[in-house]
């Protein structure tokens, strides 16, 4: 939900309400207080989880079916499948301004987030498109394989009589869907649907019963979301660290644990924003005295994954804090009341600008 400050002239005052807001931007005074947004990162690493359930059966796989190397042991696997990068913005604490009006000037309405980030002047903020979590798609349910069991099956003394039936049974299976799709058995269905279907069900009885023998994998898929916000560094176009590390048995850790393998990120400075001396810095002060409006131009950062020295992602992204603030001029809006202001709500950037033409 926005927050909307409007800030009135009447008869050369302010409305006593806004009169009572205290400034701590080094301007110090009266006004609107409001921050310029610092862009931070959210990194969204799918990773898979592949878990492996050994058959009842598994002893005798080689034995019955022919099947060489089935594991006996459960496990757990995990590696990452995808990442993706989002944006969000925070206050910048050193970008924090006050916004001051010309008593002779008529209205203005400023539009700040709940957070106090300029989002617009005199008129309605840009969106932000809400952020859609990762829904993993629905899991048929596991089949039971001693569904599919004969009276002989079940009735069966020892494992091994038992592997000995199973293994009848899934060649019997097999048999028959062979004569269907041959159109060889002796009740053939009447047409494709119900061939479809038979068709169908025999491969899950087979499916089911082999189970016993070489175990069952299932893959689930869950999206970590990692929170980044990068600082430039001075005397340093580049930064490179740890972001999270994977362990093949556990998943997602921490940066910190040595037992999973490192994936980095790095952040290049790709804008080199103008040096501001003391008396640029004491000139723009003076200006937004006058009531003038600090906007963001953002800096271009290229941005690079790394699953150790390989190179999974790479992208080019706006941030607030890689540029620099920038004084829009009073007379903009206090002399042309009709200007209207809209920023980028992630990078403080100016979107689009309309003012009076003079005449």
């Amino acid at each position: 939900m926005k927050k909307i400050v409007f800030i009135l002239l009447l008869l050369g005052l302010f409305v006593p309400c806004m009169g009572q807001t205290t400034s701590y931007s080094p301007l110090g005074g009266e006004g609107a207080v409001y921050y310029l947004p610092k862009t931070g990162l959210k990194i969204h690493v799918r990773v898979e989880k592949t878990t492996y359930t050994p058959g009842e059966l598994c002893k005798y796989a080689e034995r019955s079916l022919k099947v060489t190397g089935v594991a006996q042991e459960a496990s757990e696997t995990y590696r990452v499948v995808s990442y993706g990068i989002s944006t969000f913005a925070i206050p910048d604490k050193d970008r924090s301004y006050t916004m001051r009006l010309n008593p002779k000037s008529a209205a203005a309405n400023v539009v700040l987030s709940d957070d106090g980030i300029l989002l617009a002047v005199n008129t309605e903020p840009r969106t932000v498109k809400e952020f859609q979590p990762f829904v993993p798609a629905k899991k048929d349910a596991a089949v039971d394989p001693r569904q599919f069991f004969t009276e002989e099956m079940l009735a069966a003394g020892s494992y091994s009589k038992l592997a000995e039936l199973v293994t009848l049974e899934i060649y019997d299976i097999r048999e028959s869907r062979a004569m269907l799709t041959r159109g060889q058995a002796d009740y053939m269905p009447t047409d494709g649907e119900q061939l479809r279907l038979m068709l169908n069900d025999l491969a899950t009885q087979d499916a089911a019963l082999t189970s016993l023998f070489c175990g069952t994998t299932t893959r689930d898929t869950t999206e970590h979301v990692i929170t980044y916000v990068p600082e430039p560094v001075l005397d340093s176009p580049s930064t490179k660290e740890v972001l999270f590390r994977l362990s093949k048995t556990r998943g997602l850790v921490d940066a910190d644990d040595l037992s999973g393998a490192p994936y980095y990120i790095y952040v290049e400075d790709l804008f080199n924003a103008p040096d501001l001396d003391e008396d640029a810095m004491a000139s723009m002060a003076k200006k937004a005295r006058l009531g003038g409006v600090y906007v963001n131009v953002p800096g271009k950062v290229l941005l690079k994954l790394y699953q150790g020295a390989r190179e999974v992602l790479s992208t080019n992204l706006f941030l607030g804090q890689f540029g620099y603030p920038e004084l829009l001029s009073n007379d903009l809006f206090f002399k042309h009341p009709t200007t209207k202001l809209t920023l980028n709500p992630i990078t403080g950037g100016v979107l689009k600008l309309e003012a009076e033409s003079p005449k």
